[in-house]
């Protein structure tokens, strides 16, 4: 070191001196450097003797080493000769060593794969069992715990590549599962529907059942000593029960019809891979075609009632299905869905039906159709869906049954009028007499006295056609049943329709009946006597409703019926009818008239044809007498007038134009005729001479002819106290003009008979005065 320091200092001094510097320091240190070699040489002297020794030492040993080296070797190769099948043995051991690690680190790598190939094996196999939701649960096991574990394995990598295939498969699989379970509820629709209406009916059953046994308990409190009906109930009660439970065990659940289990796995298939929404979307619009495809009915339809059954269990089924899955599932459907859903169909429904219904002509079928709809109604108002518009339709299927029920009776009220014989129904004995008295209320003290036989007023038609009225109720009244509507309505509805059925159907059948040509008088006189006796039964009517709703007629609201109007209508038209027809016989026997208008002297009797009309007239007239007296009086009254119309008709003919005062005096006889049959009084309850004015037109005429007094006529025309003032100037004037024509004719040579000529200028005096006096009154008016 020291040493060391003074070549440092040497060194910075050849940088630090100047000029020679560099001379100096190489002298110092040759210096150095043979001190240094003194310095070894001393050293090397001093231990050259130990070298030496040791050299010696050596060659001492030399022999000795030579030998060890030679047992080294011998031992050596006996050592190797030794170790050889230790070193082959060792070498086993070390291959063995590496094999056991290799196996251990295998059997570890192994039991971290192995659960993965469990678990994919386990995948595999729901796959092939089908189990698709536990299957894609187990792909989520395997991809979030077992594949990051062994991800460094192709094995691995090949899984994780295959997972997304296997789920679309399954999305498929499960999708064309669950398009076979919508193909599967859609042939089964109307089997669920049937089922469901069915269980529907038989709870309606056991409720009307209940309510029976509850109103047999309330009677016991009041009539506690009627034992035997109380049991009788009891039994039928008991039945009802027995029967109920045979029907609950034949009457499958909807479960029992269809497997819902697609819908689920495909639910929870699609709500594991996170696209429910899809699945909800396509379920909702599939089941929406099918909707459409369900509420579409067949064109026949209407035809019969299986066809509305048809319709109506298929569109059950669908929503019972609708409901089932909603109640199930979550989220699937929701009400709202399904309430849209129903809104659709109940429209479509209520079209549907609107249009098809308005096709029947059966009653029966129209009744039936109403029977289905109270149990489609009810049905899926159990299960909660509203069904006020389907009560609304039934209020106008209700109009259109009554309309039926009116076409059906208008042909068994034509049936009843074309079978009667429209005479009164003869009573042999008393069992007769009861069997009439059963069907039509009657009552007549006067009839209970006689004797038999004897013979009510009316005809057959009258007891029939109340019969018939009261099936019409009945049948009215089997529409209101179910339609959960309280007595009140049910009454009032009865009541309107049979008013319908009174105003309307028997009223036109009457009214067609007394317009038909081969209905007589004595048929109408009848028809007449029967309306009458239907018009006091009207009230037997009204109990007969009222015993059926319990609704007192005294009731603000009570609908009264309007048979008094119906059958007075009825009345009057056949009055009408029986003027008509007589006046049409009277111009019947008016058209046999054969005069011989120049005549020169009567025959002195009156004409054959006045004198048959005079004796129909007479035996008509007996008929009129169990008639109404005013109609009878009517009647007679205006068969006069007409005949007395016809007469004056016949004298004024314009086709007549000449007309001998012979003719005129066999006219009178004919008049004098018709005056003696009006004061014979054919029909009593004419006061006075009030008949035999329907003649006074033509007597006045024929007295002023008969008489020649045509100076009182003149001078005392338009007097009120005239002897002729029912004669009108232009009558007289026109039938004076054909007996001047005639005094013309006949008389060539009376202007040679100064009477005759005096005669003549009398008529053309009195005619010239009379055309004055129409010209007069002409000109005045």
């Amino acid at each position: 070191m020291k040493s060391l320091h003074l070549r440092t200092q040497h060194s910075r001094s050849v940088y630090d001196d100047q000029p020679n510097a560099h001379k100096k320091f190489m002298e110092k240190l040759d210096a150095c450097i043979r001190n240094h070699d003194k310095e070894i040489e001393k050293m090397c002297n001093f231990h050259h003797q130990g070298f030496v020794d040791a050299i010696t030492e050596l060659l001492k040993v030399r022999t000795d080493a030579e030998k060890l080296k030679v047992q080294v070797t011998d031992t050596n190769r006996k050592f190797q000769d030794a170790g050889k099948e230790v070193i082959v043995q060792t070498e086993d051991i070390i291959r063995c060593r590496i094999q056991q690690r290799n196996i251990t680190t295998v059997v570890e790598k192994l039991q971290l794969c192995l659960p993965v190939l469990e678990m994919y094996s386990k995948l595999k196999e729901q796959m092939s069992a089908k189990r698709y939701y536990s299957a894609l649960k187990t792909m989520e096991q395997l991809e979030n715990v077992y594949f990051p574990r062994v991800s460094q394995y192709r094995f691995c990598q090949l899984m994780i590549e295959n997972l997304p295939k296997l789920r679309e498969d399954i999305k498929e699989i499960s999708m064309s599962d669950l398009k076979d379970f919508l193909e599967s509820i859609r042939k089964h629709s109307d089997k669920i529907g049937e089922t469901a209406m069915k269980q529907a009916q038989q709870q309606k059953t056991f409720s009307v059942a209940l309510q029976k046994q509850n109103r047999v308990q309330f009677g016991k409190n009041i009539h506690f000593n009627d034992r035997i009906p109380e049991e009788r109930n009891e039994v039928e009660l008991k039945r009802a029960f027995e029967e109920e439970d045979e029907n609950e065990e034949e009457v499958l659940t909807v479960q029992d019809l269809v497997d819902f289990s697609p819908v689920y796995r495909c639910l929870h298939i699609y709500s594991v891979l996170g696209d429910e929404e899809t699945f909800e979307n396509y379920y909702r619009k599939q089941r929406k075609k099918q909707a459409r495809l369900v509420l579409q009915p067949q064109s026949n339809m209407h035809e019969t009632v299986d066809g509305y059954r048809r319709y109506f269990t298929q569109i059950v089924g669908f929503f019972v299905v609708e409901d089932h899955i909603l109640h199930v599932t979550q989220g699937l459907v929701t009400r709202a869905y399904t309430d849209e859903l129903w809104n659709m169909a109940l429209s479509k429904i209520i079209a549907v039906l609107r249009a098809h219904s308005s096709y029947c002509t059966d009653p029966d079928l129209v009744l039936e159709l109403k029977n289905l709809i109270v149990l489609f109604a009810d049905t899926l108002q159990g299960y909660g869906f509203p069904v006020n518009r389907l009560f609304d339709l039934l209020f106008e299927i209700r109009d259109q049954y009554n309309e039926t029920l009116l076409k059906k009776w208008t042909g068994v009220f034509r049936d009843i009028f074309e079978e009667d014989n429209y005479s009164p129904i003869p009573i042999v004995n008393e069992e007769e007499y009861k069997v009439v008295i059963s069907k039509f209320p009657f009552q007549d003290p006067d009839l209970e006295k006689q004797s038999f036989p004897k013979k009510f007023p009316m005809s057959q038609s009258v007891p029939h056609i109340y019969i018939q009225v009261k099936e019409f109720i009945y049948a009215s009244l089997k529409f209101s049943e179910s339609l959960h509507r309280s007595s009140t309505e049910i009454d009032d509805m009865l009541r309107k329709s049979t008013n319908l059925l009174l105003t309307r159907t028997l009223s036109s059948c009457l009214l067609n009946l007394i317009r038909k040509p081969h209905i007589g008088l004595t048929e109408l006189v009848q028809i007449i006597i029967n309306t009458t006796h239907l018009e006091q039964a009207c009230r037997y009517l009204e109990d007969f409703i009222t015993n059926i709703t319990n609704i007192s007629q005294e009731t603000v609201h009570t609908t009264r019926l309007y048979g008094l109007s119906t059958f007075k209508d009825a009345r009057h038209a056949a009055e009408g009818e029986i003027y008509t027809k007589l006046n049409q016989k009277i111009d019947e026997f008016v058209q046999l008239a054969d005069y011989d208008w120049t005549m020169s002297e009567p025959d002195g009797r009156a004409s054959g044809y006045l004198m048959d009309l005079i004796n129909f007239l007479r035996s008509i007239f007996q008929v009129f007498t169990h008639l109404p007296g005013k109609v009878a009086q009517t009647a007679c009254m205006s068969a006069c007038q007409h005949l007395s119309t016809s007469l004056m008709q016949m004298l004024l003919d314009s086709e007549l134009k000449q007309i001998s005062m012979g003719a005129v005096q066999q006219f009178n006889l004919d008049v004098i005729q018709c005056e003696l049959f009006a004061s014979s009084e054919p029909v009593p309850g004419f006061q006075g001479d009030t008949l035999q004015l329907a003649f006074i037109d033509l007597r006045q005429l024929l007295d002023l002819f008969m008489v020649w007094d045509w100076s009182t006529y003149l001078a005392d025309y338009g007097q009120p106290a005239s002897k002729y003032l029912r004669v009108n100037p232009n009558t007289a004037l026109t039938l004076l003009e054909k007996m001047k024509d005639t005094s013309k004719k006949n008389n060539i040579f009376a202007q040679f008979r100064k009477n005759d000529r005096d005669k003549q200028k009398l008529i053309e005096t009195v005619v010239k005065q009379l055309r004055s006096l129409v010209n007069g009154m002409s000109q005045h008016t």
